[in-house]
């Protein structure tokens, strides 16, 4: 195989177990996300972190992000183009990211380069690395493919609120029914200001229409997504419903 993506996150955080989440607490972390709009400066290109889950049960729908990729690119073009930097789990530690870029071709040559491996989710890592990213550098959003989770959903919860308070939002997409990842990723998506979307196995159009719908909304926010809608995006249309 050949080598994979450079750069590998590290571990979330500190190893301290996080305090439970009262409902005071997520309506606080609420009220003050609410408070905080960070537009887009003119002519900066908006980055995406594109982040799927590529343990051995992923292969099928890793194989159909690849094919699919190219969409998020084309829908932004006119709106001010799009770099999206690929970040991926799979076996037991192994977290990675790879640099940022600006066209289809050069992250799907990123993505054919990568098997899935088994192995335990690392969502938290994910959450850790996109927050690191937005402190250097904003990031617009971050997208989670996956299916699964088997991690602290406090700990989760935690990070994600995090990323709200920063301003990116999480869009979490569950392929499948597994209602412990459907929980997870629902309070995810809540406390980053992000929105949740379920897609059947196989479903490579609706997966498409999600993924074209938040490159629109991180390239040109809600304006965007609400002309998306008006064509009739499915995937435009389920998240309009959440973010207003």
């Amino acid at each position: 195989m050949a080598k994979p993506p450079e750069r590998a996150p590290a571990p979330a955080g500190s190893t301290e177990p996080a305090a439970r989440s009262t409902r005071a607490d997520i309506d606080a972390f609420l009220a003050r996300v609410r408070e905080l709009d960070q537009p887009r400066p003119a002519g900066e290109r908006a980055r995406l972190v594109f982040a799927l889950d590529a343990t051995m049960s992923r292969q099928p729908t890793w194989d159909t992000a690849c094919r699919l990729q190219a969409d998020m690119f084309n829908e932004t073009a006119a709106i001010g183009g799009l770099d999206v930097q690929l970040v991926y789990f799979r076996g037991l530690s192994e977290c990675r990211a790879s640099r940022f870029v600006s066209e289809p071709r050069t992250l799907a040559g990123l993505m054919e380069k990568i098997e899935c491996r088994g192995g335990h989710t690392q969502i938290s890592k994910i959450l850790a690395h996109t927050k690191r990213e937005t402190e250097a550098k904003r990031i617009q959003a971050l997208v989670f493919v996956g299916d699964a989770m088997e991690e602290s959903l406090d700990d989760l919860c935690a990070s994600a609120g995090e990323l709200g308070l920063r301003g990116v939002p999480v869009f979490m997409f569950q392929e499948g029914h597994d209602p412990v990842a459907e929980t997870a990723y629902r309070e995810i998506a809540r406390l980053s200001r992000g929105a949740y979307c379920r897609f059947n196995a196989g479903a490579a159009h609706e997966l498409g229409e999600l993924l074209r719908a938040v490159a629109a909304y991180a390239s040109g926010g809600l304006k965007a997504l609400t002309r998306l809608s008006a064509g009739k995006n499915s995937g435009a249309l389920l998240l309009l419903e959440q973010l207003r």
